[in-house]
């Protein structure tokens, strides 16, 4: 009997760790699907803290099948002024100064055959946080949705839009 009992501890101790590790690895592996940018930007800092909306920096999601990246005009607007003497500032600086791009990694991919336009979404109302997550709470961005067309339509059945492709 206590062979038995032995036997059945060990074995909820190791199932334990097991899934523990497991949980570990998985969140472990969304940091690791976040891509390291050209700039550490800090989205909580300007989005939570300073309450910038999306389409400040993201200034083509409107009217663009393209959301935009941030320019380093776009940055530039208030670091010329606001905490220059941090060290990713001074990166955006010397962008500025060689009046090069910034050459953000891109985060979000559907498949090349799918046709997605921002600016519907934008102008139906759709949160950006409904397919892109709570990015202001994001130390770093990573693809928060698979955005596989199974979820794509489960979205648009929730929200009573139209599941024709031709629309």
């Amino acid at each position: 009997m206590k062979g038995r009992l032995l036997t059945a501890g060990v074995t909820g101790y190791f199932l334990f760790f097991a899934g523990l590790i497991l949980l570990l690895a998985h969140f472990r592996g969304a940091r690791a699907g976040a891509p390291e940018q050209p700039i550490a930007l800090s989205h909580p800092l300007h989005t939570v803290t300073i309450g910038l909306d999306c389409r400040h920096c993201h200034t083509t999601v409107e009217q663009s099948s393209f959301p935009g990246m941030p320019a380093v005009q776009v940055c530039m607007d208030c670091h010329r002024e606001a905490v220059r003497d941090r060290p990713e500032i001074r990166k955006l600086a010397g962008y500025w100064d060689r009046q090069e791009p910034i050459a953000w990694t891109q985060v979000n991919r559907l498949p090349t055959h799918v046709h997605f336009t921002h600016k519907r979404h934008v102008r139906a109302g759709v949160a950006c946080a409904s397919c892109h997550g709570d990015v202001g709470y994001e130390p770093r961005i990573r693809q928060a949705r698979s955005l596989k067309m199974g979820w794509c339509i489960d979205c648009h059945r929730d929200r009573g839009a139209s599941t024709d492709c031709c629309t």
